[in-house]
């Protein structure tokens, strides 16, 4: 599949929820008035893409359309490009379609370091292996470093990764200071000439201060190993968890500098909208959505291809 039916399927369980919500609101020749207005903020809300891109797509019908004769194609033609709008931010340049790295900041030479981090629970060790399998299938050589040191089920997993995918890992027993593993897996990047080394750090809530002071000290040790590192701090979230993935994004932001957003599970909630929120409230953009469960179910994020899916045959 392409990547418009690609998401159009990953999309399914959030476009049920809007065709339920707007199915008969708008026809061609309905007067658009405040109660219809209401019922569609109510049906994009549902969508987790929260009341501030949801009151901006209102207002900009209200201001167009308000009291006048509905044309439904139109109104979908506002809705689609107000979100696609949100989705690109101001002066962002555009990735590039064809090329599923685009999104990624590469080092101009020497390895690029890629930094991991999320909650627990939020699919965080599956998705480093399909970004490693995304990277190796663009001709990259990659090192993985198993940085939760925390959990000894936690390395024991991408180990397993690392074999099926025939790609060097870095562990260290368990108890182990994370930012040692961090250097040590850089380290070992520069040696054997590897493109990329992707960095697993351990699932945390945003709430635990201390491990959250620990993703700063990472950061800073892996900049001392390789000045310029990490190229890239990547957030893993849980669409499923909806609005509540803003307060991960914020704290995690905050102490570990994230450039970028790995949506996991998009396939499998009806709180896809989520993705507005993010970029909306936070600036910080989705770079990649897991779509499945399979390696190589991870696709560069378009938003354009983003939001015609989500409302296509609503």
């Amino acid at each position: 599949m392409g990547l418009f039916d690609r998401f159009k399927s990953a999309l399914q369980k959030t476009k049920d929820v809007l065709r339920t919500d707007v199915r008969d609101l708008f026809k061609a020749g309905v007067i658009l008035d405040d109660d219809k207005l209401e019922e569609f903020h109510r049906g994009l809300i549902h969508t987790d893409m929260g009341v501030v891109a949801a009151s901006a797509i209102i207002d900009e019908l209200r201001t167009k359309f308000g009291g006048r004769t509905v044309d439904p194609d139109d109104i979908w033609n506002v809705v689609r490009s107000k979100l696609k709008e949100i989705l690109h931010g101001s002066g962002e340049v555009r990735w590039n379609a064809d090329d599923p790295l685009s999104p990624l900041n590469l080092a101009a030479e020497g390895p690029t370091v890629i930094l991991v981090c999320g909650v627990n629970g939020v699919g965080k060790t599956t998705s480093i292996a399909k970004l490693a399998y995304f990277l190796q299938k663009a001709g990259k050589k990659v090192v993985l470093a198993a940085g939760d040191t925390f959990r000894a089920a936690a390395v024991e997993q991408l180990t397993m990764w690392a074999q099926r995918l025939k790609c060097e890992i870095v562990t260290k027993p368990s108890g182990t200071d994370p930012a040692a593993v961090a250097f040590e897996g850089v380290d070992r990047a520069i040696a054997v000439g590897a493109d990329v080394a992707i960095i697993d750090t351990a699932g945390r809530l945003q709430t635990h201060q201390n491990l959250m002071q620990e993703l700063g000290k990472i950061h800073r040790v892996i900049g001392k190993r390789l000045p310029g590192a990490p190229h890239e701090v990547l957030l893993v979230l849980d669409a499923t968890t909806g609005q509540n993935g803003l307060s991960q994004a914020s704290k995690f932001s905050e102490s570990a500098q994230c450039t970028g957003i790995v949506l996991a599970k998009l396939d499998g909630t009806a709180k896809g909208g989520v993705v507005v929120a993010i970029r909306q409230q936070m600036g910080i953009p989705v770079k990649y959505v897991g779509l499945g469960e399979q390696v190589d179910a991870l696709a560069l994020f378009s938003p354009d291809d983003f939001v015609d899916a989500l409302f296509s045959d609503v």
